[in-house]
């Protein structure tokens, strides 16, 4: 095997493309700021059951392993950043109070999502911690929203679920956990065959109210089906009320918004409303996220929270590629102090300005302009 290869499903960032992730995300990162949400930057790898706390437990396949040579003990390397986010707000800032934080960087995945993504996205995110309210939800979806429009995500397509839908269901079912499990498999997968197996046992009004989730599908007329024909249970219809005020609030911003009461998605740590948009040219999500109220409870603080992630690679391959800015081209005068204040100046201000090398021979592709002397004074001319 060649020893300049790299792994399936991992590769390098050549220039032009690497330009416009890195344009994109300080887009993203200074709009996050200007919201009060302050950037954290997690380390790549720590102990494994860290990184597997709250929402982390989805991750276990993903998350690739290696022994720490200095305590002996399991390390991960990161799969997701919400766990690591969630720590430094339990034990690093400690706040009583609301806090917002927003991370950009990459994260590592055993096997990809699936055959047309990278093993290592580039994940940037937003956090809100210490509000359970309506409020701080619908603020996270027009946030991630604004963040989509920012990288340059033009039509957006909203999909919101509920898992306080299916959380009271079971509930009230009294169902044992492995038949929880495996009915939030089959919802997931949304195979109806083995859904309707697996509700035998179960009574009948809450049977058939398992049976039509996966129907629960669509445009508001779905939140006004589901509370004709779902059980009257207090959660269920304080879930079907959250979501028609976040349609409500934010129908005028995207293109469309449906809603899919089997979407289940990080069940095992969401707590309450779930969100993921989708844009043309891309069969998968561009952003997810969702309220997960106990993720802090196993580093001592049970704060609510809610957020959402996207990956930077992803959406830069939706948006019209950028070419590289092309340079000015300089003379070799090491001591010329006149043409080191200019270029400095045009550098100052943004310009890219190459400098010759002494003997060098080159074509300068990547020049469009130069500096010359022209009348006693430096000035740039086209090539």
């Amino acid at each position: 095997m060649r020893n300049w290869l790299l792994p399936e499903y991992v590769e390098d960032i050549l220039p032009t493309e690497a330009f416009q992730i890195e344009t994109m995300r300080r887009q993203v990162i200074d709009l996050l700021r200007v919201y009060g949400y302050q950037l954290v930057m997690p380390p790549l790898l720590e102990y494994a059951e860290s990184l597997l706390t709250g929402s982390g437990s989805d991750m276990d396949l993903q998350m690739l392993r290696v022994i720490d040579q200095l305590s002996g003990r399991m390390m991960g390397l990161r799969a997701d950043m919400t766990p690591q986010v969630a720590r430094i707000d339990a034990h690093l800032l400690n706040s009583e109070g609301i806090t917002r934080l927003c991370y950009a960087n990459s994260v590592l995945h055993a096997v990809p999502s699936n055959i047309t993504q990278t093993r290592e996205p580039l994940q940037v995110g937003a956090e809100l911690y210490g509000h359970s309210g309506l409020a701080s939800d619908i603020e996270v979806q027009q946030l991630m929203l604004q963040c989509l429009s920012q990288a340059g995500i033009d039509k957006v397509h909203l999909n919101l679920g509920h898992v306080a839908v299916f959380r009271g269901l079971v509930k009230s079912a009294e169902v044992s956990r492995a038949l929880e499990k495996e009915l939030f498999l089959a919802l997931q997968a949304k195979d109806s065959s083995t859904l309707r197996e697996l509700c035998v046992p179960i009574v009948k009004p809450i049977r058939d109210a398992l049976l039509l989730l996966p129907e629960l599908y669509g445009n508001k007329s779905v939140l006004l089906e589901a509370k004709k024909r779902l059980p009257d249970y207090a959660e269920i219809s304080v879930a079907l009320n959250e979501l028609s005020i976040v349609e409500e609030e934010l129908r005028s911003t995207v293109d469309n918004i449906a809603f899919d009461l089997a979407d289940l998605r990080g069940y095992h740590y969401h707590t309450g409303m779930v969100f993921a948009a989708y844009t043309n040219g891309s069969s998968n999500a561009i952003a997810l996220g969702g309220r997960y109220d106990e993720i802090g409870k196993a580093f001592g603080r049970a704060r609510p929270a809610t957020g959402f992630s996207m990956d930077l690679r992803d959406l830069v391959r939706l948006v019209r590629m950028k070419s590289y800015p092309k340079a000015i081209r300089a003379p070799y005068q090491k001591d010329n102090r006149e043409l080191i204040h200019f270029i400095s100046k045009l550098r100052d201000s943004g310009q890219i300005v190459i400098m010759e090398l002494p003997e060098q021979e080159a074509t300068y592709l990547d020049c469009d302009r130069q500096i010359i002397m022209r009348d006693g004074q430096w000035v740039i001319e086209s090539v």
